[in-house]
C-alpha cells in the first residue's frame, strides 16, 4: 500500500520538511561516496544498536560512549538504498507538508524530532539485545502519518497496490489509511516477535511507537499551535467522483 498523493492543496511551502528532506538526501549521497569500511562504521556510530546500551562492552572496539543518546536521533537521518530513503522522503511530503503549515514551521520541527527519537526508544525496548543498526526516518513518519489522519479526518489518500503486474490505484479515506497501515506494522511486529529465525530487519516496533506518540503528542501540539485558522483547499480526486 503506497501512498501517491493527497487531496488538499498546499498554500505555503513547507519550509522545514523541504529541509528535511535535503538533509537526509545530503547524507545518503555523502555515505555513498565514503569506502565500503567508513560507511559500515558510520552506521553503528550513528545509527541506533540496542545492544550498545544494554550490553556497553559489546561494542567499545567502535569508540562510541553509551552515555551518548545521540543515535536515537541520528539514526533518523541514515538510510540503507535508494527505495529506502526515496520512499520515505516521499512519504515525508505527503503527510508532513499540510501538518507544518497547520503546526507552523517550529513546532512541526519539535513535533517531528519527538517522534523520531520515541520510536528509537520503541525499537530498542522490544529489541534490547539487537546487535543490527536500526536507520531511516520511517518511525518519525510513522507519528505525522497518525497526527495527519486526525487532524485531517475529511482528506483522502491516492494509493497504489501492485497486483502481480497490475497496479491497482484509487483513494481511501486518511483515516482508514492510517489505521491499515498502523495494524499492518502491529501484525509484522508480532509475527517477527513471535518468529525468531525470521529477524529484524525491518523496525516494525519502531514504527508503532512513532505512530502512538503522534497520536498522543497531537493534542498538546494543537493547543500550541498558531490561533489563526489554517487555509487550505481540496484537489478533485480523479480516483473518485465523490466531492469533499
Amino acid at each position: 500500500m503506497i501512498p501517491l498523493r493527497d487531496n488538499i492543496v498546499q498554500t505555503r511551502p513547507p519550509v522545514v520538511v523541504y529541509t528535511l528532506i535535503a538533509m537526509n538526501a545530503a547524507v545518503f549521497l555523502v555515505m555513498l561516496l565514503m569506502p565500503k569500511a567508513m560507511m559500515i562504521e558510520t552506521v553503528y556510530h550513528y545509527g541506533l544498536v540496542p545492544r550498545h546500551y544494554f550490553a556497553p562492552s559489546w561494542d567499545m572496539h567502535y569508540g562510541s560512549s553509551p552515555e551518548s543518546y545521540w543515535p536515537f536521533l541520528t539514526a533518523t537521518f541514515i538510510h540503507g538504498g535508494w527505495m529506502h530513503i526515496i520512499f520515505n522522503m516521499w512519504t515525508l511530503y505527503i503527510f508532513g507538508s499540510t501538518l507544518e503549515v497547520r503546526f507552523g514551521p517550529v513546532l512541526f520541527l519539535v513535533f517531528y524530532l519527538c517522534c523520531a527519537v520515541a520510536s528509537m526508544f520503541s525499537h530498542a525496548y522490544f529489541y534490547p539485545l539487537s546487535t543490527a543498526p536500526v536507520i531511516g526516518a520511517s518511525g518519525a513518519i510513522a507519528g505525522l502519518i497518525g497526527a495527519y489522519a486526525l487532524t485531517f479526518s475529511r482528506a483522502r489518500i491516492t494509493i497504489l497496490i501492485p497486483f502481480f503486474f497490475i497496479p491497482l490505484i484509487f483513494s481511501i479515506p486518511a483515516l482508514a489509511f492510517a489505521a491499515i497501515w498502523f495494524l499492518f506494522q502491529v501484525m509484522q511486529g508480532v509475527w517477527t516477535a513471535l518468529s525468531p529465525s525470521v529477524g529484524d530487519s525491518v523496525a516494525w516496533w519502531a514504527h508503532v511507537g512513532g505512530f502512538l506518540t503522534g497520536l498522543i503528542l497531537l493534542p498538546i501540539f494543537l493547543l500550541l499551535a498558531p490561533a489563526r485558522a489554517m487555509q487550505y483547499r481540496w484537489h478533485r480526486d480523479p480516483w473518485n467522483t465523490t466531492d469533499h
